[in-house]
Protein backbone atom coordinates (compact mmCIF):
# COMPACT_ATOMS: atom_id res chain seq x y z
CA UNK A 1 0.00 0.00 0.00
CA UNK A 2 1.31 3.56 -0.86
CA UNK A 3 2.01 6.25 1.88
CA UNK A 4 -1.19 8.34 0.58
CA UNK A 5 -3.60 5.35 0.73
CA UNK A 6 -1.66 4.01 3.99
CA UNK A 7 -2.17 6.97 6.23
CA UNK A 8 -4.96 8.38 4.23
CA UNK A 9 -6.95 5.15 4.52
CA UNK A 10 -5.66 5.63 8.43
CA UNK A 11 -7.28 9.28 9.03
CA UNK A 12 -10.22 8.65 7.35
CA UNK A 13 -10.86 5.66 9.69
CA UNK A 14 -10.24 7.62 12.83
CA UNK A 15 -12.44 10.33 12.15
CA UNK A 16 -15.22 7.66 11.01
CA UNK A 17 -14.68 6.37 14.71
CA UNK A 18 -13.80 9.28 16.06
CA UNK A 19 -10.54 7.88 17.74
CA UNK A 20 -6.97 9.01 17.29
CA UNK A 21 -3.88 8.09 15.86
CA UNK A 22 0.02 7.94 17.21
CA UNK A 23 1.68 10.91 15.36
CA UNK A 24 2.25 10.01 11.66
CA UNK A 25 5.63 11.44 11.81
CA UNK A 26 6.89 9.03 14.68
CA UNK A 27 5.11 6.75 12.63
CA UNK A 28 7.29 7.19 9.34
CA UNK A 29 9.98 10.03 10.05
CA UNK A 30 11.26 10.20 6.68
CA UNK A 31 7.76 12.00 6.09
CA UNK A 32 7.70 15.66 4.05
CA UNK A 33 5.05 18.03 3.50
CA UNK A 34 4.52 16.75 -0.07
CA UNK A 35 3.71 13.28 1.55
CA UNK A 36 1.32 14.80 4.21
CA UNK A 37 -0.38 16.72 1.26
CA UNK A 38 -0.52 13.22 -0.50
CA UNK A 39 -2.26 11.59 2.11
CA UNK A 40 -4.39 14.54 2.44
CA UNK A 41 -5.79 14.30 -0.28
CA UNK A 42 -6.58 10.88 -0.40
CA UNK A 43 -8.31 11.47 3.16
CA UNK A 44 -10.17 13.82 1.08
CA UNK A 45 -11.00 11.63 -1.64
CA UNK A 46 -12.66 9.00 1.12
CA UNK A 47 -14.49 11.42 2.51
CA UNK A 48 -15.60 12.19 -1.28
CA UNK A 49 -17.08 8.83 -1.75
CA UNK A 50 -19.17 9.49 1.52
CA UNK A 51 -20.67 12.37 -0.67
CA UNK A 52 -19.20 15.47 0.99
CA UNK A 53 -18.28 18.30 -1.33
CA UNK A 54 -15.05 20.53 -1.45
CA UNK A 55 -16.30 24.14 -0.26
CA UNK A 56 -13.28 25.93 0.73
CA UNK A 57 -9.97 25.65 1.35
CA UNK A 58 -8.46 26.96 4.81
CA UNK A 59 -4.97 28.25 5.98
CA UNK A 60 -4.12 27.11 9.86
CA UNK A 61 -1.73 28.09 12.41
CA UNK A 62 -1.08 31.28 10.76
CA UNK A 63 -0.37 33.59 14.25
CA UNK A 64 2.46 33.43 17.16
CA UNK A 65 0.07 32.73 19.46
CA UNK A 66 -1.29 29.46 17.79
CA UNK A 67 2.29 28.58 16.42
CA UNK A 68 3.60 28.85 20.16
CA UNK A 69 0.39 26.56 21.79
CA UNK A 70 0.50 23.85 18.98
CA UNK A 71 4.50 23.87 18.95
CA UNK A 72 4.25 23.84 14.75
CA UNK A 73 5.64 27.22 13.56
CA UNK A 74 4.83 27.06 9.88
CA UNK A 75 0.66 27.47 8.42
CA UNK A 76 -0.98 24.91 7.41
CA UNK A 77 -3.69 24.02 4.75
CA UNK A 78 -6.59 22.04 3.73
CA UNK A 79 -9.74 21.56 2.37
CA UNK A 80 -13.64 22.45 3.60
CA UNK A 81 -16.73 20.44 2.60
CA UNK A 82 -20.44 20.97 3.18
CA UNK A 83 -20.49 18.25 5.89
CA UNK A 84 -18.15 20.74 7.88
CA UNK A 85 -20.34 23.70 6.98
CA UNK A 86 -22.36 24.11 10.52
CA UNK A 87 -25.72 27.09 10.34
CA UNK A 88 -26.71 25.92 13.58
CA UNK A 89 -25.53 24.37 17.17
CA UNK A 90 -22.92 21.81 17.30
CA UNK A 91 -23.30 18.31 17.75
CA UNK A 92 -20.32 16.98 18.89
CA UNK A 93 -20.73 13.66 18.85
CA UNK A 94 -22.69 13.60 15.42
CA UNK A 95 -19.87 15.17 13.65
CA UNK A 96 -17.34 12.88 15.55
CA UNK A 97 -15.27 15.71 16.92
CA UNK A 98 -12.63 14.31 19.63
CA UNK A 99 -10.55 17.00 21.14
CA UNK A 100 -12.77 20.03 19.85
CA UNK A 101 -10.91 23.45 20.15
CA UNK A 102 -12.50 26.97 18.89
CA UNK A 103 -10.58 29.72 17.34
CA UNK A 104 -12.32 33.20 15.83
CA UNK A 105 -11.26 34.03 12.64
CA UNK A 106 -12.01 36.06 9.41
CA UNK A 107 -13.24 34.24 6.87
CA UNK A 108 -13.06 35.36 2.73
CA UNK A 109 -15.93 34.38 0.20
CA UNK A 110 -14.99 34.66 -3.50
CA UNK A 111 -16.43 36.07 -6.19
CA UNK A 112 -13.38 35.31 -8.51
CA UNK A 113 -11.17 32.43 -8.71
CA UNK A 114 -7.29 32.91 -7.60
CA UNK A 115 -4.47 30.88 -9.21
CA UNK A 116 -1.03 30.42 -7.57
CA UNK A 117 1.96 31.33 -7.64
CA UNK A 118 2.31 35.43 -7.82
CA UNK A 119 -0.93 36.04 -5.82
CA UNK A 120 -0.95 39.28 -3.99
CA UNK A 121 -3.07 40.48 -1.05
CA UNK A 122 -4.62 43.63 -3.41
CA UNK A 123 -5.98 40.61 -6.15
CA UNK A 124 -7.64 38.77 -3.21
CA UNK A 125 -9.00 41.82 -1.97
CA UNK A 126 -10.38 42.18 -6.04
CA UNK A 127 -11.42 38.67 -6.00
CA UNK A 128 -13.31 38.74 -2.74
CA UNK A 129 -17.04 38.91 -2.68
CA UNK A 130 -17.68 39.45 1.04
CA UNK A 131 -15.76 38.89 4.31
CA UNK A 132 -17.57 37.26 7.38
CA UNK A 133 -17.04 36.41 11.06
CA UNK A 134 -16.07 33.09 11.20
CA UNK A 135 -15.40 30.27 14.01
CA UNK A 136 -13.53 27.48 13.37
CA UNK A 137 -13.71 24.30 15.42
CA UNK A 138 -10.71 22.91 14.79
CA UNK A 139 -9.94 19.03 15.72
CA UNK A 140 -7.00 16.67 15.65
CA UNK A 141 -7.20 12.94 14.79
CA UNK A 142 -3.39 12.94 15.89
CA UNK A 143 -3.42 11.81 19.68
CA UNK A 144 -3.32 14.33 22.59
CA UNK A 145 -2.66 17.25 19.54
CA UNK A 146 0.93 15.74 19.53
CA UNK A 147 1.34 17.48 16.22
CA UNK A 148 3.86 18.50 13.56
CA UNK A 149 3.35 20.01 10.15
CA UNK A 150 3.46 16.76 8.34
CA UNK A 151 0.98 15.81 11.10
CA UNK A 152 -1.85 18.87 10.70
CA UNK A 153 -1.34 18.90 6.92
CA UNK A 154 -1.98 15.42 6.35
CA UNK A 155 -5.29 15.61 8.63
CA UNK A 156 -6.48 18.22 6.97
CA UNK A 157 -5.07 21.11 8.62
CA UNK A 158 -6.57 19.53 11.75
CA UNK A 159 -9.87 21.02 10.81
CA UNK A 160 -13.13 19.52 12.18
CA UNK A 161 -16.44 22.06 11.31
CA UNK A 162 -17.11 26.19 11.08
CA UNK A 163 -19.71 28.37 11.59
CA UNK A 164 -20.39 31.65 9.50
CA UNK A 165 -21.62 34.92 11.14
CA UNK A 166 -24.11 35.94 9.05
CA UNK A 167 -22.67 39.64 8.57
CA UNK A 168 -21.24 40.30 4.95
CA UNK A 169 -18.92 43.26 4.66
CA UNK A 170 -17.03 44.41 1.69
CA UNK A 171 -13.08 43.92 2.55
CA UNK A 172 -12.17 47.18 0.27
CA UNK A 173 -14.59 49.25 3.76
CA UNK A 174 -11.96 48.07 5.75
CA UNK A 175 -8.04 48.32 7.41
CA UNK A 176 -8.29 44.49 7.65
CA UNK A 177 -4.84 44.18 9.46
CA UNK A 178 -6.94 46.61 12.39
CA UNK A 179 -9.91 44.80 12.35
CA UNK A 180 -10.32 44.13 16.30
CA UNK A 181 -12.28 40.65 17.61
CA UNK A 182 -13.35 40.04 20.70
CA UNK A 183 -14.56 36.63 22.22
CA UNK A 184 -16.41 35.37 25.31
CA UNK A 185 -16.86 31.54 26.40
CA UNK A 186 -20.04 31.23 28.26
CA UNK A 187 -20.73 35.17 28.82
CA UNK A 188 -16.92 35.61 30.30
CA UNK A 189 -14.57 37.30 28.57
CA UNK A 190 -11.74 34.97 26.92
CA UNK A 191 -9.65 36.80 24.16
CA UNK A 192 -8.99 39.75 21.69
CA UNK A 193 -7.36 39.77 18.56
CA UNK A 194 -6.23 41.96 15.59
CA UNK A 195 -6.62 40.83 11.78
CA UNK A 196 -2.61 41.65 12.01
CA UNK A 197 -2.10 38.53 13.96
CA UNK A 198 -2.59 36.75 10.87
CA UNK A 199 0.55 37.19 8.77
CA UNK A 200 0.21 40.75 9.47
CA UNK A 201 -2.86 41.03 6.95
CA UNK A 202 -5.80 37.94 6.70
CA UNK A 203 -5.71 38.89 2.78
CA UNK A 204 -1.81 38.66 2.56
CA UNK A 205 -2.55 35.26 4.38
CA UNK A 206 -5.11 34.27 1.84
CA UNK A 207 -2.91 35.25 -1.38
CA UNK A 208 0.22 32.60 0.77
CA UNK A 209 -2.76 30.30 0.29
CA UNK A 210 -3.30 30.64 -2.95
CA UNK A 211 0.22 30.56 -3.84
CA UNK A 212 1.03 27.22 -2.16
CA UNK A 213 -2.04 25.52 -2.90
CA UNK A 214 -1.03 26.61 -6.70
CA UNK A 215 2.65 25.00 -6.45
CA UNK A 216 0.05 21.39 -6.58
CA UNK A 217 -1.79 22.33 -8.94
CA UNK A 218 -5.14 23.90 -6.92
CA UNK A 219 -6.88 26.74 -7.40
CA UNK A 220 -8.73 29.04 -4.84
CA UNK A 221 -12.45 28.78 -6.61
CA UNK A 222 -15.42 31.32 -7.03
CA UNK A 223 -17.58 30.79 -4.33
CA UNK A 224 -15.09 29.30 -2.22
CA UNK A 225 -15.08 29.70 1.22
CA UNK A 226 -11.62 31.02 2.73
CA UNK A 227 -10.99 30.73 6.87
CA UNK A 228 -7.57 32.92 6.85
CA UNK A 229 -6.46 31.80 10.44
CA UNK A 230 -6.94 32.65 13.87
CA UNK A 231 -6.91 36.33 15.50
CA UNK A 232 -6.58 34.50 18.83
CA UNK A 233 -5.31 31.80 20.99
CA UNK A 234 -7.21 28.06 20.89
CA UNK A 235 -9.94 27.49 23.26
CA UNK A 236 -10.95 24.01 23.98
CA UNK A 237 -14.99 23.56 23.85
CA UNK A 238 -16.79 20.76 25.57
CA UNK A 239 -20.63 20.25 25.42
CA UNK A 240 -22.76 22.81 26.79
CA UNK A 241 -20.59 25.47 25.88
CA UNK A 242 -21.38 28.78 23.99
CA UNK A 243 -18.74 31.24 22.60
CA UNK A 244 -19.51 34.35 20.69
CA UNK A 245 -17.38 36.47 18.85
CA UNK A 246 -17.62 40.38 17.39
CA UNK A 247 -15.76 41.30 14.76
CA UNK A 248 -15.85 45.03 15.37
CA UNK A 249 -17.08 47.23 12.59
CA UNK A 250 -18.47 43.76 10.64
CA UNK A 251 -20.64 41.70 12.87
CA UNK A 252 -21.20 38.49 15.24
CA UNK A 253 -21.09 35.03 15.17
CA UNK A 254 -21.50 32.28 17.58
CA UNK A 255 -21.23 29.03 17.93
CA UNK A 256 -22.93 26.73 20.72
CA UNK A 257 -21.91 22.98 21.05
CA UNK A 258 -24.43 20.31 22.32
Amino acid sequence: MSIPNRYGSALYAALRDRRTLAPLIEQDPSLSIDDAYAISLEFLALRRKDGERVVGKKIGVTSKAVQDMLGVHQPDFGFLTDWMHIKGDIDIDAKALIAPRAEAEIAFVLKEGLAGPGITAEQVIAATDYIAPCFEIVDSRIRDWKISIVDTVADNASCGVFILGEAKADPRDHDLPSLHVTVTKNGAPLSEGYGSAVQGDPAQAVAWLANTLGAYGVTLDAGDIILSGSLVPLEPAAKGDLFEMTLHGVGTCSARFV
